[in-house]
């Protein structure tokens, strides 16, 4: 058994995102309201808050002004305000079609927001949290739930630091903490491994559609000033997904002369031979996309698994000692194409509720109230009218759901009699690789188009080589067994950092984990068909480091 060092906390935060990072601050603005201590605890497994945040980004300040209403004087990093707001259909690999103002949903209108750098939001939050008293710890992971005698969440237990691959301890190693709290709260991001757990240990999604994802890759480019235009966001649809999968493209130009571009593709796609990071390639040679990156050159890449299941797909948030909040719960808009706000604001409704319940002498154990407090808010009634946004996409695709949701966000504001659902999870949507042709992806011409090597230097990952592998395999015979002749291994192609390879030297054939190009994207965890990829979380600091991502 090991002896592992003990601090107690009222309140443990697991994840430096804008969810986490809403709550610490919130809990510690109320607590100075009511004249109450209290201690609040928020770890980061990233090397620093905003190592591993990635995201579009376009933001609504809504739950920003709730939280500290003076945020521009404050010097908050919102600076390039939308003045430009596009959408394009995409016809073919040359052409494509403007879509006038009115044409586009209304709850993807973008009067009034702000292009930003989500990681940037991050890192300016978690000095207004410390400015408040939080205690930020990045570079610990939190490697497990930690439970109390009667099977409720007592806290998290970081990971060790300094375990070799074998699983034996190396010259200094340091068991993990164990932070004990009244209160956990979970807001890991996306597919949090602990989240994952939380969520089948109690059964917090019975009853609910399964959650939908998208993988999202981006690229930071530099741009020349003459090309600058701050503001500006473009969205797109159609190819070069079209008929493989749902999704679409984005294009952002930020201040200091610099653009980020991207491509979500829809999780739930057939195609085994599909490869969202080849598409992703091709995206950028569209004349469209391409204009905006002449003379241009990349700084930065990465990618990340979207939460996009919407209203139908949200588990239960809260359980005995603790709740999930965020991306990690599925509070997203997706109709909205952005998702900072609701994630915020699910933060500061958990804090606002655990300070009412830490000022009674015996708190209870469960927030039981908290889904309902939730879906009473604004954030309950963006996703309420926002139901059927992905639904509907993924039942009749995207032209006729782009069609559907024109007329019933504009014309009913999301109040059309229908409940759409979409009750198969992504990874069984993949069907055989025999009834599928492989796509003919170009080679990457190093101007516009790269490959996955290069673009994961670009990343800035990095992991300890001797440690063990975070990558878990249930059954390590599945990969060539079964999901090589049945799906040509799709782990090659979903993946977006070269992390799988099916490597044959004529006299056997293996799978090869390349865990140290892990970006802790979890595409891996929720596509693979046999559901035998486990994403746990490697040693703390390990993983990508984003700039101004």
């Amino acid at each position: 058994m090991t002896d592992r060092e003990v601090m107690e906390f009222d309140v443990v935060i697991v994840g430096g995102g804008p969810a986490g990072l809403s709550t610490a601050c919130r809990l510690m603005q109320k607590a100075q309201e009511n004249n109450q201590e209290l201690s609040v605890c928020l770890v980061e497994k990233g090397s620093e808050i905003g190592a591993h945040i990635l995201s579009g980004a376009v933001v609504d300040p809504k739950a920003l002004t709730e939280l500290f209403p003076d945020w521009q004087a404050m010097g908050a990093p919102l600076l390039s305000e939308v003045k430009v707001d596009e959408l394009h259909w995409l016809h073919s690999a040359t052409k494509s079609r403007k879509l006038s103002h009115w044409m586009i949903p209304k709850t993807m209108h973008n009067e009034g927001n702000y292009v930003i750098s989500l990681g940037n939001l991050s890192r300016w939050l978690a000095e207004q949290a410390e400015n408040l008293g939080v205690e930020v710890f990045p570079g610990f992971a939190a490697a497990q739930v930690a439970y109390d005698d009667d099977g409720s969440v007592a806290g998290i237990i970081t990971g060790d630091m300094g375990v070799a691959e074998d699983g034996s301890e190396k010259d200094g190693y340091m068991p993990g903490m164990i932070l004990k709290a009244k209160y956990t709260i979970f807001s890991e991001g996306c597919r949090g491994h602990l989240g994952k757990e939380l969520i089948e240990r109690f059964a917090l999604d019975q009853g609910k559609a399964p959650q939908h994802f998208g993988l999202g890759i981006k690229e930071l480019w530099d741009v020349p000033a003459e090309q600058s235009k701050p503001g500006t966001v473009i969205h797109t649809a159609g190819w070069p997904l079209g008929q493989e999968a749902g999704g679409g493209g984005f294009l952002y130009h930020l201040e200091n002369n610099q653009v980020v571009v991207g491509l979500i593709t829809d999780l739930n796609y057939k195609n085994p031979h599909l490869s969202p990071y080849d598409e992703f390639q091709r995206y950028k040679h569209h004349p469209l996309i391409a204009a905006h990156l002449e003379g241009a050159k990349r700084v930065s890449y990465g990618a990340r698994a979207i939460a996009k299941g919407g209203w139908d797909s949200l588990p239960k948030m809260s359980f005995p000692g603790g709740l999930l909040l965020g991306c990690d719960a599925g509070t997203l808009n997706p109709a909205k194409i952005k998702g900072t706000h609701t994630a915020m604001k699910s933060g500061m409704l958990a804090a606002e509720l655990i300070c009412e319940a830490l000022q009674t002498q015996n708190p209870v154990s469960e927030l039981a109230h908290y889904d309902q407090q939730m879906r009473s808010s604004w954030l309950g009634k963006e996703l309420e009218q926002a139901r059927n946004f992905v639904p509907v996409m993924h039942t009749l695709g995207t032209f006729w759901g782009g069609a559907y949701n024109w007329l019933d966000q504009n014309l009913f504001a999301g109040r059309l009699p229908f409940n759409f659902k979409d009750t198969t999870p992504d990874y069984a949507c993949l069907e055989l690789a025999s009834k599928h042709q492989q796509p003919d992806y170009p080679k990457p011409d190093g101007k516009l188009s790269f490959d996955k090597l290069s673009s994961v230097f670009l990343s800035n990952t990095n992991h300890e080589e001797d440690q063990p592998c975070h990558l878990r395999l249930k059954d390590p015979s599945i990969p060539v067994a079964e999901n090589l002749p049945k799906f040509n291994e799709p782990a090659q192609r979903y993946c977006p950092a070269g992390v799988y390879e099916i490597v044959d030297d004529g006299q056997e054939t293996r799978f090869q984990i390349n865990s140290q190009n892990c970006v802790h994207c979890k595409t891996c965890d929720i596509k693979d068909p046999a559901q035998n990829i486990r994403w746990v979380t490697p040693e703390g600091a390990g993983g990508p480091n984003y700039p101004n991502m």
